[in-house]
């Protein structure tokens, strides 16, 4: 009877930190994010006025390395994070290589010039079924994305349950 003779006859139901701690850690890795910069998003979610839970996901939603990842021109985050830090991504004609960059509304994304154009079949937005958020605006031709409006509700991850994350940093 691994793990012990008495260990498996009693099993324990996990404590609300224990689920607060596993929504947050849920959310940091589907995001990507480290602890530090994930508190500080949380802070900054709080001085923003409305709710605290929509504020943080709009902040996540809005990184620039996200914002590759939902338009469709990165096939994962972490393909997002290295064509962000390698210098392929333009914002506003700059290059940009600061994935937690957060985007405003009229920003516009582009893939560097050097960004080889026969890879565009491993783009996400190649797919025939592939819809961009509503709130971005995607041109797949030109493989520009703009920011045309906030995200919603409906726009944030539905796996994250985002109250558990405001209690699990306002205790």
């Amino acid at each position: 009877m691994p793990p012990g003779m008495h260990g498996t006859k009693r099993s324990r139901k996990p404590t609300d930190y224990g689920i607060q701690l596993k929504a947050k850690q849920q959310a940091k890795r589907i995001y990507g994010v480290q602890e530090t910069q994930f508190k500080n998003l949380y802070l900054k979610a709080k001085k923003i006025k409305g709710p605290i839970g929509d504020n943080l996901m709009s902040l996540l939603e809005k990184r620039l390395d996200n914002v590759v990842y939902q338009s469709g021109l990165s096939s994962s985050r972490s393909h997002a994070k290295q064509l962000v830090s390698h210098g392929h991504i333009l914002v506003n004609d700059k290059v940009l290589t600061i994935g937690s960059h957060g985007l405003k509304i009229g920003d516009r994304i582009t893939l560097a010039a050097g960004v080889k154009p026969d890879l565009s079949d491993t783009f996400r937005f190649a797919d025939k079924d592939f819809k961009a958020p509503q709130w971005l605006d995607l041109n797949k031709t030109k493989r520009i994305v703009s920011v045309v409006s906030e995200p919603t509700g409906e726009d944030f991850n539905q796996g994250i349950d985002v109250n558990l994350i405001i209690e699990y940093y306002s205790r």
